[in-house]
């Protein structure tokens, strides 16, 4: 559940801090005070895509905090998989929207969006006027269907769906390889020509070029290469005025000091060995000068060779990696081609194969649906007739269709609100109030076996009022048992079965802000009282008195 809602320099709240307690949590307040705002917060929290525009007008940045207690779900993989700290049952989420984007956090731990979209499903059930306009939608149905039944199908339900990417998967190779079957003798004849031309050419690796270029350079320089080497080596160990003679006589001279003079020991192996060095390089640079031949075959093979490569380069890219690249694309679709009738052959088997597998468990799981799809219709239509709705017929329609990523089943909701109607689609039929109820129904009946933890109503009392505002009231209690339940609502019969109360207010005087009160006492019967009666007077007070009594 939600412990705590933390929001700063968010639209025209300045700072907040809302703590939201178990069970029945209503939001109240003027029309236009600002209630949806805390509503929007959580969501936003949680959304994929924030505009900048929340941002209070004149800060830099917006910062939304929630703190949830998590009692019914084991995150210790996920949490380890994205390095997040685990605080056993407690979890802090914050999202900080700037100027130039928004950021998430986890228990203090950057995550991408995909994560916080993941972490909203163990979490949060928002019903707002959104959530509304996609639960009348048929393609929403089937999925609510599938939650009621997951028992009884799920675990064939979700095999079915990997089995239905694997067949598109092998649809796709199907095609490929037809488009590939298609190609003209003068096209493969041309591809073989490439595959031959680049294999002939036996690149020994993706730097041979390199390599190659680096050895012309040593053969085009040998006379220069010779010379340099060579003098040096005289320059050493020459014969009269060399470096070896002159440091020869330096040796003595520090021999005959270090024998007076221990301290210069050190100094006189040191010089050994740089002499010692200096004759190895000397000799380094003698068997290099000797050896070092202006081999011409081999100039004008390098030279060749490297034409060779750069004619490869210009044609099939600008490296050799790429030739080499290149090369293996190509032996690939060749290989395609070659055996493609074959391969096609043996893929449109295993295609049929899957499906009628799939058409197979597609059909057990549509007569699943149909079952529970009946039982799910007369469950529905009994809190109907419960939350005030006596004289509507609810079916659940199943009708087939081709075979696709969830079976055969076109699933609707259907509705009547009137006995003289016959049953309609219903986003086509349902006033805002029927929908509104249908919505609770759907979710008290799936209370106890959904792991939501938190469900956020906004105004689910829309176009109700008198009895029918008793039972949702009723309904939403029993509903709070088994979820956090966050509300708003213009309903006094309703918000008097809070647990919690929150009042949002709207003070307009040099700026215009929002602030949130938790009501409790004499302030909390005022406000029923005004929601009662539109003002706040013996009568209305003593009703609000009345509500909280029941």
């Amino acid at each position: 559940m939600i412990k705590q809602l933390r929001i700063k320099d968010y639209i025209l709240i300045d700072e907040l801090t809302a703590n939201f307690d178990n069970g029945l949590n209503v939001i109240t307040g003027e029309t236009g005070a600002g209630k949806s705002i805390l509503i929007n917060a959580i969501d936003i929290a949680f959304a994929p895509r924030v505009s900048k525009d929340v941002i209070k007008h004149d800060k830099d940045k917006a910062v939304i905090e929630l703190v949830i207690e998590n009692t019914k779900h084991d995150l210790t993989k996920i949490f380890e998989e994205n390095g997040i700290d685990n605080f056993g049952k407690e979890i802090v989420l914050t999202r900080e929207i700037t100027q130039n984007g928004v950021r998430s956090r986890v228990n203090g731990t950057l995550v991408n969006q995909e994560f916080i979209k993941q972490l909203k499903l163990y979490f949060l059930d928002i019903h707002s006027q959104h959530q509304t306009y996609a639960f009348m939608q048929p393609k929403y149905h089937i999925n609510l269907l599938d939650n009621y039944a997951k028992e009884s199908y799920g675990i064939k339900l979700s095999e079915y769906k990997d089995k239905f990417k694997e067949y598109q998967h092998l649809q796709t190779q199907l095609e490929n390889l037809k488009n590939a079957s298609d190609m003209t003798e003068n096209q493969i004849e041309f591809l073989q020509f490439q595959i031959n031309e680049i294999d002939s050419a036996a690149i020994q690796s993706p730097t041979e070029d390199e390599d190659l270029n680096a050895e012309l350079e040593v053969l085009e320089n040998a006379e220069k290469l010779k010379e340099l080497t060579g003098t040096s080596y005289w320059t050493i160990n020459g014969d009269d005025g060399s470096i070896t003679e002159a440091l020869g006589k330096i040796k003595q001279n520090i021999s005959k000091a270090a024998s007076m003079d221990k301290n210069l020991e050190e100094l006189e192996s040191t010089l050994i060995d740089a002499i010692e060095r200096l004759k190895d390089i000397g000799s380094e640079l003698r068997d290099y000068s000797q050896n070092l031949d202006n081999d011409t075959e081999r100039l004008n093979e390098i030279q060749e060779r490297l034409y060779l490569l750069d004619k490869l380069k210009r044609k099939y890219g600008g490296s050799l990696e790429t030739v080499i690249e290149t090369f293996e694309k190509l032996s690939k679709e060749l290989n395609a081609i070659e055996f493609s009738t074959q391969n096609i052959e043996e893929l449109e088997a295993e295609i049929e194969k899957i499906k009628k597998e799939l058409e197979q468990t597609a059909s057990d799981i549509s007569e699943s649906r149909k079952n529970y799809a009946q039982v799910l219709s007369v469950l529905i239509q009994e809190k109907l007739e419960k939350l005030e709705l006596p004289k509507t017929r609810f079916e659940i329609s199943v009708q087939p269709k081709e075979l696709s990523s969830d079976g055969i089943d076109n699933v609707e909701f259907l509705i009547s609100t009137n006995v003289s109607e016959d049953l309609k689609p219903l986003a086509k039929t349902a006033s805002g109030g029927e929908i509104s109820r249908v919505m609770l129904a759907i979710k008290s009946i799936f209370a106890q076996s959904d792991d939501i933890n938190t469900v956020i109503f906004d105004e689910i009392d829309t176009g109700i009022s008198g009895k029918a505002s008793q039972s949702v009231a009723d309904e939403i209690v029993e509903l709070s048992k088994f979820h956090q339940i966050i509300l708003i609502t213009h309903q006094p019969i309703i918000a008097s079965k809070a647990n919690k109360h929150f009042y949002v207010r709207k003070s307009q005087s040099d700026e215009t802000k929002v602030e949130v009160y938790v009501l409790t006492g004499e302030n909390r019967i005022k406000a029923l009282a005004e929601l009662a009666g539109g003002e706040i007077n013996e009568q209305s007070v003593e009703f609000a008195k009345s509500l909280i009594l029941q």
